[in-house]
């Protein structure tokens, strides 16, 4: 029977890992030792790998161990007759003493043909492989799934976990959304997670269902390529349907049917403040998160930054049909419209505003900060 926390250690978000592995970086002592990253399929491990080698503008050697053989780590063997000896040419891509720093990722290394992962573990643990020697200044990453995460794995052994810092990653929804927003995914892929945040990744369902197509971090991202496409509305549907499965699709397009139906930014963005505004107000908290993530998407200048907060400024006149959270989405708002005004230098605009000035006086008179 399969242990309640087989890895037995705390899951960390993709933020949190990301920003160990820069300090880890940092210190040249912690540096020489290896960080394996596990995680479910898309939670993002190849992608902070590539953010920390950025943030230190340092090389990136970046192998997906499942494509590569043996032989293309430990290199060619070839005969020396000058040395009377066979040598071993160490590959190109594997970094010589020239480049002093950088990050070498070892990824799917779980995956990896047992023979691979060998060589690469001779790289984790001594550092070298044959009579090849990683430089000092290198970082070693290696990600990889174990088998409960539903994928090909193969077990990795005590002596290898005890030479190692692990990361039990997990995407947490607020940072995923985060990251989403910065990426301008489409509105209404935030809208629904947001408010559906279990979909965001549904491996534990996938597998206990026995299916092979399930959502995952990285297929609402493709999701949002798909809605943000040219693609015809029946197309969409079996696009989105092929990527997270159709239960999820099914959801998803009720949801999507909901924000069309109930939100329309364009109109509420060119309607005058008061009465015109408040009738376009949605009533479903499906619609409120629409409007949300659509009126940031849409602000990209001054004056749809300021007419933005006067809408969320009347978001209280709404009517819904069930009791909604709609002070805690006027803050959400608030805060993502100023994120969104210091990344186009808008936030002079905004800090001058009646509104935002209203909005501040409101806080603090509830005790909290302006």
């Amino acid at each position: 029977m399969m242990a309640a926390d087989p890895l037995n250690i705390p899951p960390v978000s993709i933020a949190a890992a990301k920003a160990a592995l820069i300090e880890q970086y940092a210190d040249p002592i912690l540096r020489r030792r290896a960080t394996m990253l596990w995680g479910t399929r898309g939670v993002g491990k190849s992608s902070i790998v590539r953010q920390v080698a950025q943030h230190f503008g340092v090389p990136l050697v970046d192998l997906r161990l499942t494509t590569i053989e043996p032989v293309d780590i430990r290199g060619a063997i070839y005969a020396d007759e000058v040395q009377g000896k066979t040598v071993w040419f160490p590959p190109e891509f594997l970094p010589t003493s020239a480049e002093a720093e950088g990050i070498l990722f070892l990824d799917e290394l779980t995956a990896a043909d047992q023979r691979l992962q060998i060589s690469a573990y001779s790289l984790i643990l001594d550092r070298r492989v044959g009579h090849y020697s990683l430089p000092d200044g290198w970082l070693v990453v290696a990600a990889g799934n174990a088998s409960f995460h539903g994928a090909v794995s193969h077990d990795m052994g005590t002596a290898l976990a005890d030479r190692l810092f692990h990361f039990n990653v997990q995407t947490a929804i607020d940072a995923f959304l985060a990251h989403a927003l910065s990426q301008g995914f489409a509105p209404a892929v935030m809208a629904y997670l947001k408010v559906r945040p279990d979909r965001l990744d549904d491996t534990a369902s996938q597998l206990a269902n026995d299916h092979l197509v399930g959502a995952s971090p990285r297929g609402w991202e493709d999701i949002s390529n798909v809605l943000r496409s040219g693609l015809s509305e029946p197309s969409k549907r079996l696009f989105v349907q092929g990527r997270i499965g159709a239960a999820n699709a099914a959801e998803f397009f009720g949801v999507l049917r909901e924000i069309q139906a109930s939100v329309d930014v364009t109109r509420l963005l060119a309607a005058a403040p008061g009465p015109e505004t408040a009738a376009l107000l949605p009533r479903t908290l499906d619609g409120l998160y629409g409007m949300l993530y659509g009126l940031i998407a849409a602000t990209a200048d001054a004056l749809a930054l300021l007419r933005a907060i006067e809408i969320v400024e009347q978001w209280p006149e709404m009517r819904p049909d069930t009791p909604l959270p709609i002070r805690e989405a006027q803050t959400l708002a608030m805060e993502l419209l100023m994120q969104r005004a210091l990344e186009h230098g808008l936030e002079a605009a905004l800090l001058d505003s009646p509104v935002y000035r209203r909005y501040a006086e409101a806080r603090r008179a509830d005790g909290l900060d302006g």
